[in-house]
């Protein structure tokens, strides 16, 4: 038979710039609670039953916090005794961790009339957009509508499906800068111009960087206007981009993955499966 629930009093800090305020939210909105968030961490340690935090004091969105606090009750299962305060603390942190951020380059080369004219080196390292030259000013227009924090349900394969985690996505870096060949060798390229499509975010959803790249291409080539890609944001139905929209995969490249020192850190004590409310014993398979 399941004992009492243990009771905590937890205080924490938040930089309120990326929260809706303090309390809990739909999670389909753009920005969401610290209170989502706390939430989300807790259920990790696997309580027996969903756990809410109370929290003591309302901040609205942008506020930051020094030192709020909320009391929360967690029942484990049968036969696990309550967490101590530094397993709490440890486990609650651990599953706060920020995300990595990843980097995704996709590479364009201009002033092809045939794929032919694609140099060797570059056969399947690059897409060459039918059609002439692109309008790089309306294309980088474009992109500055997609900074930022937003449902990209537009932009993700309409394949994703119903079960797909949610569409909220926070582009932090969209930049067309000029490329180069992969070998470096300019001299060989005569007429022909390498850009990049550089995006930056924690996350994306299913083919969003291609199905944005293409959008920006068809800004490009004068078949969209770059107010358009704000009207195709805000329908957040995928099936509202077409299908030949969606930019092929040989120019896109991951770039990098960037970790912050926690992500770096060995791990401590108490171990990850009492924290997640295993034993050892129940964590060997």
């Amino acid at each position: 038979m399941a004992g009492a629930p243990a009771r905590y009093l937890v205080f924490f800090q938040y930089f309120g710039t990326r929260y809706s305020g303090v309390m809990e939210t739909k999670s389909d909105q753009a920005l969401v609670g610290v209170q989502n968030y706390l939430e989300k961490a807790v259920a990790q340690l696997r309580p027996s039953a969903p756990v809410k935090f109370h929290i003591s004091s309302r901040t609205d969105r942008g506020v930051h916090a020094l030192a709020n606090a909320a009391h929360l009750d967690i029942q484990r299962a049968p036969g696990r005794p309550p967490f101590t305060g530094a397993q709490l603390l440890q486990g609650l942190n651990h599953h706060l961790r920020p995300e990595p951020i990843r980097t995704y380059v996709y590479r364009l080369l201009l002033g092809c009339a045939h794929r032919s004219q694609i140099p060797v080196f570059e056969q399947d390292l690059c897409w060459a957009p039918p059609g002439g030259p692109l309008d790089i000013a309306a294309m980088r227009a474009a992109g500055q509508l997609l900074l930022g924090t937003h449902d990209f349900s537009t932009f993700r394969s309409p394949r994703a499906g119903a079960a797909a985690p949610s569409p909220v996505r926070t582009l932090q870096l969209l930049q067309l800068r000029p490329g180069r060949g992969l070998l470096g060798q300019q001299r060989l390229h005569r007429g022909l111009e390498f850009w990049e499509v550089k995006v930056k975010s924690k996350s994306f959803l299913y083919r969003q960087v291609r199905r944005m790249v293409g959008a920006l291409v068809a800004v490009g080539q004068g078949r969209m206007a770059p107010g358009q890609l704000r009207e195709l944001l805000e329908l957040r139905d995928p099936r509202a981009l077409p299908p030949h929209a969606t930019a092929p995969p040989q120019g896109l490249f991951l770039h990098s993955v960037e970790y912050g020192p926690a992500d770096l850190a060995p791990p401590s004590v108490p171990a990850e499966e009492e924290l997640c409310g295993l034993s050892r014993e129940e964590s060997v398979t």
